[in-house]
């Protein structure tokens, strides 16, 4: 189970360590820096498929992303004022679990009359065990170009040259010269993330598709009939039917019957003399849904990260999706970002940690916590 997440220079995140347990949940004020804590999960994934840097150019750039307050923080009572910089431009991204620990640090490039010259460097990145870094616990290291492992016999340096935008944990794959690089790799590739489920008039859920056996949905729903029916032929069917019929009025799924290979959608809904399409359906009831289909899901994830999941919800769906998501909590590690009070209070009672973030001076923190108080952490040198 991860236990922390660090982030150091992104946006409002000047230096925030929020610690993770089996469920949590991050809450505050529209601009408190939600969204950016969940868009640096989202560059951690990034890091694992080796692509973190084309992921931060489609959010403008490092220099876009980059803290854009004083270098020492904000210091209260005194006017925000610029400086000579006394430390290099920096980007810092880490996770702890209790296994293993994994950081990068990305900066600005060296000059260059390439046309990629304004593409952020990664400039190192630490695996290592346990939830904390120190020189005894290191076990890979990047600074530059240059890989080196630690084994039994001590360091050894590798063969590795890397190019400044490529991850060690994407291009280091040899198991015995660095396992737990690959389980890290593996672990980053498999996380989930739901913020694109779509229930517009024109969303792909909306229209009968080929389907397959779906144990994880897609990003985007397009596969939500055969995802449903997945959970129901090798799934848990009867927590589905338990959660669509407590949520939707008694309502209940029709069994998929494919015609020419594709799948469709219909609920039967009490007092109707024929189920509903798809189409038919309004948005909070297909998002609900949606979200049973992620969260129900015959193949847990290791990690799910909502981004505020009531979107478009009933008042009187909230309750039943923070079961749903106390449910899923048991057999995978949730993380959900949201501004919806009745949310947040349906999943503390479902034993959810929660931390509300908070700006002040434009730098995030974490509600009634010191800067002594979090998870310790350390970040790798250059």
């Amino acid at each position: 189970m991860l236990t922390a997440i660090a982030v150091d220079g992104y946006r409002s995140l000047r230096s925030l360590v929020v610690p993770l347990e089996r469920l949590t949940l991050v809450t505050g004020a529209n601009g408190a820096g939600k969204s950016s804590l969940y868009r640096a999960l989202r560059l951690l994934a990034a890091a694992g498929e080796g692509r973190i840097v084309a992921a931060l150019a489609e959010e403008g750039g490092l220099a876009s992303t980059l803290w854009a307050g004083p270098e020492g923080g904000p210091r209260p009572g005194v006017a925000t004022q610029g400086g000579v910089r006394q430390q290099p431009v920096a980007l810092r991204l880490g996770v702890g679990s209790d296994d293993f620990g994994y950081a990068i640090d990305l900066g600005v490039p060296q000059p260059s009359r390439s046309a990629f010259s304004r593409d952020p460097e990664i400039k190192s990145e630490a695996v290592w065990s346990g939830p904390l870094l120190r020189p005894a616990t290191l076990l890979t290291e990047r600074r530059g170009p240059l890989v080196r492992t630690r084994g039994a016999e001590g360091w050894r340096d590798t063969e590795l040259r890397l190019p400044p935008w490529s991850s060690v944990v994407a291009e280091l794959g040899d198991p015995r010269e660095a396992a737990e690089v690959l389980s890290v790799r593996r672990s980053l590739r498999a996380w989930r993330f739901y913020d694109a489920l779509r229930t517009d008039r024109d969303a792909p859920a909306r229209t009968p598709r080929v389907g397959t056996r779906t144990p994880v949905l897609a990003s985007d729903g397009a596969d939500l009939a055969a995802a449903l029916q997945t959970i129901r032929e090798i799934g848990d069917g009867d927590a589905l039917d338990a959660a669509v019929a407590d949520a939707l009025d008694g309502s209940r799924l029709e069994e998929v019957a494919p015609v020419d290979g594709r799948f469709a959608l219909r609920v039967r809904q009490p007092g109707m003399l024929r189920p509903m399409e798809a189409g038919e359906l309004s948005e909070g009831t297909l998002r609900f849904l949606l979200l049973a289909a992620a969260l129900l899901s015959p193949r847990p994830a290791e990690l799910l990260v909502l981004n505020e999941p009531e979107g478009s919800l009933h008042p009187q769906l909230i309750e039943p999706l923070a079961a749903m998501i106390g449910r899923a909590a048991e057999e995978s590690q949730i993380v959900v970002v949201s501004h919806s009070a009745d949310l947040a209070a349906g999943l503390r009672r479902h034993g959810a940690a929660h931390h509300e973030l908070v700006k002040a001076d434009g730098e995030t923190r974490i509600a009634d916590t010191g800067p002594l108080e979090g998870p310790p952490w350390a970040w790798p040198s250059r």
